[in-house]
């Protein structure tokens, strides 16, 4: 028996990539419910058609709900007799973000804090919040919004009764909405340039079905405020373009050999990113494939900090996407290569997401 046996569960944000991953994982178990809620009716009716011709034994299973996590409200009648949820919903577009940074304020803090209220006061059993590795050392607008996000979850987890509040952190999800690759498959197709930023930038990089994988850790191990983080490898921008140029050239017009066009850095960029800070990786538990962060539950008597500090500080190393394992041309291509998104674009097969 499966710890989600007829249990409901909620994906905020669930039109998404993020929810599309969890409803092929799940649908078909012995889950009781999934409902998907979200603010575009349009996304929730081709997510409801895809998944009724698909697998209409099952897809009764998923229940669709019109709402915002910016309205407490629609969360309210949403997250009755919900026993779990996974907070997707976000503005993750760092160019867009930068240029409107109250509207991720409004979704990426605000949200959360709406997402955690209303499920605290419904009793849910657990929720795991989606962060990213750009909420360590922020720089940009959605970085430091989903940095308050996870901050505003390890401050609820410290009063949260029987909810249970973990953060997972992770890399770029290839494939996923708005991300590169499907852009640059689009770019080959056309016969226009493959168009990246910084051929030397790096990237940690990650498959939806391991964000899932990390998701469903974070619920089965992770302690109340914990932020769990996935050792995940990178590569740099130009070997991750070389590998989808490689593996979709074929598909260019006649005699159209892929360029790529280097445009220079975007809005907010890093050249790196970081997964775990060098004050997180000195008090990080390691779990093996997984990092643990545990939630800072000191208290407010602030005296004690002129005397006591913590010396091992100034010798760690945090974890970023320079000093991970750096997959080289092969390794990247056979690892875009494995993914379903992939392998359905070489195939010729429709993608929903």
């Amino acid at each position: 028996m499966s710890v989600f046996k007829d249990k409901v569960l909620l994906i905020t944000g669930g039109t998404g990539s993020f929810g599309n991953a969890v409803l092929n994982r799940f649908l078909r178990t012995d889950i009781g419910e999934i409902r998907i809620f979200s603010r575009d009716e349009k996304k929730q009716d081709d997510m409801r058609h895809d998944f009724q011709a698909r697998m209409p034994e099952v897809a009764n299973k998923i229940k669709f709900y019109i709402g915002d996590v910016r309205n407490k409200s629609t969360l309210k009648y949403a997250m009755q007799g919900v026993d779990y949820v996974f907070h997707a919903a976000a503005l993750k577009q760092v160019p867009s973000c930068e240029f409107f940074p109250m509207e991720a304020v409004k979704t990426n803090v605000i949200g959360t804090d709406n997402v955690l209220d209303a499920a605290i006061a419904a009793d849910v059993k657990c929720v795991i919040c989606l962060s990213t590795d750009k909420a360590a050392y922020p720089i940009n607008a959605m970085g430091i919004t989903k940095a308050i996000e996870e901050k505003i979850a390890v401050a609820k987890s410290r009063l949260s009764g029987n909810t249970k509040i973990c953060c997972t952190r992770y890399g770029n999800v290839m494939c996923s909405r708005g991300s590169v690759i499907p852009l640059w498959i689009d770019q080959i197709r056309k016969g226009n340039p493959i168009t990246l930023t910084e051929p030397k930038m790096t990237r940690f990089i990650m498959s939806l079905e391991e964000a899932v994988d990390l998701v469903l850790f974070a619920f089965e191990h992770g302690n109340n405020g914990d932020i769990m983080v996935q050792k995940a490898p990178a590569c740099t921008i130009q070997t991750q373009a070389e590998a989808v140029r490689d593996l979709f050239k074929h598909q260019a017009p006649a005699g159209k050999e892929p360029e790529i066009r280097v445009i220079g850095i975007r809005h907010g960029e890093k050249m790196y990113e970081t997964l775990l800070t060098k004050e997180e990786a000195a008090k990080a538990i390691d779990m093996g494939n997984f990092y643990a962060v545990p939630a800072d539950n000191r208290d407010l008597n602030y005296d004690k900090y002129f005397k006591e500090g913590d010396t091992k500080r100034a010798t760690i190393e945090e974890f970023n996407s320079d000093n991970t394992y750096r997959l080289n041309l092969e390794e990247t291509k056979a690892k875009i290569a494995n993914l379903t998104y992939i392998q359905n674009e070489l195939n010729g097969i429709p993608n929903l997401v």
